[in-house]
């Protein structure tokens, strides 16, 4: 793994961009710059694909988009179409054979394929296709996909996509190249997000968020919706919906935790969300205290919620080490312990002697939690009152969010006053599920909530594949 001491969160999907040019000039250092601003969906590996219109060109490498690109790699992925991802791997083992994008060459020519999600039906799929002849070369689920729209792609690409998005099952957001064109597809749920953006009058930018169209100097135009596929080439730009689904489950986690604060997600500013949420937290868990204390980085916005609607004044009261290097190793529980200390190291002269609001975004396992508590405790804090911007995650996920089983799940096998007592809190509220909603302005029915409340919006694996999602003896 490659996430450092972040030990007691849900772990990144991928980051996924794309883009179209008129120029061979700048694209690959465009995307670079798109992959640096989505660096925080993945850390394991990065990759850039570029097609000229005769044929494709690609690097990948294990390793953090600065160390996987330099210079000298950048000025020789020549070509007016690019795609380029950065990975966390949640199907597939953690090798650079994994890494993306994925580039497939067929008799048609070259296909090259970035993918944000994770496919529940793959192994099925790819059962079926190795039974064919079809040999893989990695063991991620999106090469089932290019190997479905390379099979189909004598009856053209667009067709070839709406037959392999009728065959496959989950979350997922592609960015795929041709020799002549840039695709976009979200899946028929909005599971995970994807974007358009438009540099000028005539190039166009996908990206998970937009906080890459930012970097890259590309304006928002809209949401990818669900079941759309987007077609970009030398005629602009056009829609062809494959699915008119009217239910949606978008993964609210996104606005809890995964997105950055400086991104647009389907019209909603995930800022405001996260302080919106810490506004509602106050109310329905308001506490006397001197201080609140956001866990660095994620939860600031709703400490500063939870700060402006309790009048509570909102101080630094943890300092974050930025440089602690991504391959840290915590061989021990020892080393573990230490890894916390590294990463977050609690500011004495603001907490000595307050009642100190803490300000989280989740619990997972509640290790980090319990230590960050008791540091503070020991630097002077009377009183620590934790308070999380998320309801207990008490369900695995299956589209592309890599959760722990449930019996790692602290909110799946205790109660909210058993979890307080564990981790040594003076007090512990969670935002209810309402609460949570509301925070984004959106309906209730545009969201999956499937890890809190175990209602998941299509099949699963059942107990035995993966994870279990049935309810343990001993939860809630």
């Amino acid at each position: 793994m490659y996430h450092g001491v972040n030990l007691d969160k849900l772990k990144e999907e991928c980051g996924v961009v794309g883009i179209y040019t008129d120029s061979n000039e700048d694209t690959a250092r465009l995307l670079y710059y798109g992959l640096y601003a989505l660096q925080h969906r993945g850390q394991e590996s990065a990759g850039i694909a570029v097609n000229n219109g005769l044929k494709s060109n690609y690097h990948k490498a294990m390793g953090l988009v600065p160390e996987v690109f330099n210079e000298d790699i950048l000025k020789k992925l020549d070509g007016h179409i690019g795609v380029g991802h950065v990975r966390y791997s949640t199907a597939g083992e953690s090798y650079v054979e994994n890494a993306q994008p994925l580039v497939v060459r067929y008799r048609g020519g070259s296909i090259s394929l970035a993918h944000n999600g994770n496919l529940t039906n793959a192994s099925v799929i790819r059962e079926r296709l190795e039974d064919g002849g079809v040999v893989f070369q990695t063991s991620i689920d999106s090469e089932v996909i290019v190997n479905l729209i390379a099979r189909y792609s004598n009856e053209g690409i667009i067709t070839a996509i709406e037959r392999t998005v009728d065959l496959i099952k989950g979350a997922y957001a592609l960015v795929i190249m041709t020799e002549e064109q840039l695709i976009g597809v979200r899946d028929p749920l909005g599971l995970r997000p994807l974007c358009i953006g438009k540099i000028g009058e005539k190039e166009y930018v996908l990206a998970s968020e937009s906080c890459a169209l930012d970097i890259m100097g590309a304006t928002l135009v809209r949401d990818v919706e669900p079941g759309e596929i987007v077609i970009i080439d030398k005629n602009g730009i056009r829609s062809n919906p494959y699915k008119n689904n009217e239910e949606r489950a978008s993964c609210i986690f996104e606005y809890i935790y995964f997105a950055r604060p400086d991104s647009v997600i389907d019209g909603i500013s995930v800022y405001e969300a996260r302080k919106n949420a810490g506004r509602i937290l106050s109310k329905e868990y308001p506490v006397e205290a001197d201080m609140v204390v956001a866990v660095p980085d994620s939860s600031v916005p709703a400490a500063i919620g939870y700060s402006e609607a309790s009048g509570i004044p909102f101080d630094e009261g943890l300092i974050k080490n930025r440089y602690v290097g991504r391959t840290f190793i915590q061989p021990t529980q020892s080393m573990r312990e230490l890894a916390v200390r590294l990463k977050l190291n609690p500011l004495r002269e603001n907490v000595e002697g307050k009642r100190i609001v803490l300000i989280d975004d989740s619990i997972v396992r509640g290790t980090t939690i319990r230590r960050l508590v008791e540091r503070l405790k020991s630097a002077g804090a009377k009183e620590v009152h934790v308070r999380i911007s998320s309801p207990p995650v008490a369900f695995g996920c299956y589209f592309g969010i890599d959760t722990p089983d449930r019996n790692q799940l602290i909110g799946a096998i205790k109660t909210a006053e058993q979890i307080r007592k564990i981790i040594e809190a003076d007090s512990l509220g969670y935002i209810s599920t309402e609460g949570l909603v509301a925070s984004t302005t959106l309906p209730k029915e545009h969201f999956c909530l499937a890890c809190f409340s175990g209602d998941y919006p299509m099949d699963v694996p059942k107990v035995g594949e993966k994870k279990i999602f049935e309810r343990l003896p001993g939860g809630e």
